[in-house]
């Protein structure tokens, strides 16, 4: 008797072989699938499809634009069509998102992906990097956040930092490899940069011993968008490595302030002014000796608060000119900056009207005698400021 072959075998015990065709997915194809799935998994998660929205996830923000888009590449509907079990590239489960109009054929496949190299009849299209299963576990591990319910107590601590920011006493570095950030040095009260929102590290458990012998421990980070996530140190060190614009953030340095000194030669460079508001707003007038508004200004200080009563920062009343202190080689931005941080705790948390009726927070004024602004001014004159803590329950300073 011959000898059977698998398939004659298995047709002998009543079993029908079926055959598959071969796989045809050219590799933009599979990219665009895999990027779809990616986004039916999210619905699957959520009970919606992704959202636009700076308070949304980073995460959730690119798959919607993704889906912006494979809803204007109309030659991947019958592609993806048995995929779309919700509906999502018609809109007719979740309401449409909105894709930038001025976005074109190339803009909306670089978007997912994939870039068009060549030209004329040569012209092929590539897969640009497809992230491994490693990669995807450790985006999905950031990815995994939650909404931060005491977010309230952290949002000053963003506002301070984004505010040195913008003054020069905090700077962004690079997080990679080379500049010698290890995860030792990523500590409770840290900022990062990571997925465009800034990070941070807001509490951390107990040592653990991880798989490869070093030592790790769970962190508690915070979002500037108003969530959190709860995740290995590695993890995020790992996906700070991965984000080409993850950053860390420096502590705030006062940096070459101090030159109050009117020596011969030096350049003056400004004036630390305080201000006394004329407002009767009720808690304004019953606080009035403390209220103060502290500021730093290269100008006439009568120029700075011309027309105060019709500028909300300035509480739209006039203002008493209380104290001024002449700077000499010293950075205005960084100074301001610097002080406002010392008195941080002791901001003055008030709302008022603007000259149109919107709600506006007046920054820069503060709960603090002006016995104690001396007394600061004189700690900065002799360098000694950062180590000291201002506590508004006793209106002086503690060492730190």
């Amino acid at each position: 008797m011959a000898e059977l072959t698998d398939d004659e075998l298995l047709a002998e015990l009543g079993v029908e072989v079926e055959h598959r065709p071969a796989r045809s997915h050219t590799p933009e194809e599979e990219r665009v699938i895999a990027g779809f799935e990616d986004i039916l998994r999210f619905r699957e998660d959520h009970g919606r499809a992704p959202q636009h929205g700076e308070e949304r996830d980073i995460f959730e923000r690119l798959y919607a634009v993704r889906l912006d888009r494979l809803r204007q590449l109309s030659q991947f509907h019958d592609l993806l069509a048995p995929l779309d079990r919700y509906g999502l590239l018609d809109g007719s489960a979740d309401a449409l998102n909105t894709t930038p109009a001025d976005m074109d054929d190339d803009d909306l496949l670089a978007d997912l992906g994939v870039t068009a190299e060549g030209d004329g009849d040569d012209d092929i299209t590539i897969l640009r990097h497809v992230p491994s299963r490693e990669d995807k576990r450790a985006a999905e591990e950031i990815a995994t956040r939650e909404r931060c319910i005491d977010f309230a107590d952290f949002k000053p601590l963003f506002d301070q930092v984004e505010d040195e920011l913008r003054a020069g006493a905090r700077e962004t570095r690079p997080f990679v490899r080379d500049l010698g950030m290890v995860k030792s040095d990523m500590v409770k009260g840290q900022f990062f940069i990571l997925g465009g929102q800034i990070a941070l590290i807001a509490d951390e458990g107990e040592p653990i011993r991880a798989p490869n012998g070093e030592t790790d421990a769970r962190l508690r980070v915070i979002y500037s968008n108003g969530t959190e996530s709860n995740l290995l140190r590695r993890s995020l060190q790992r996906a700070l490595y991965k984000d080409e614009a993850g950053r860390r953030i420096t502590e705030p340095s006062a940096g070459p302030l101090f030159g109050f000194e009117d020596d011969e030669g030096d350049i003056r460079s400004g004036t630390i002014y305080v201000l006394r508001s004329q407002s009767n707003h009720p808690f304004i007038s019953e606080h009035r000796s403390l209220i103060h508004k502290i500021g730093v200004t290269g100008g006439s200080v009568e120029a700075r608060i011309a027309n105060a009563e019709k500028d909300s920062t300035y509480l739209l009343a006039g203002v008493e000119v209380v104290a001024t202190y002449a700077l000499a080689n010293i950075n205005r931005k960084r100074l301001e900056a610097l002080i406002h941080k010392v008195f941080r705790l002791a901001a003055l948390d008030l709302t008022i009207p603007d000259r149109f009726g919107n709600p506006v927070q007046p920054r820069e004024w503060f709960l603090v005698p002006l016995h104690v602004i001396d007394d600061a001014v004189a700690k900065i004159r002799d360098g000694s400021i950062t180590d000291y803590i201002y506590e508004p329950e006793t209106a002086s300073f503690r060492k730190a």
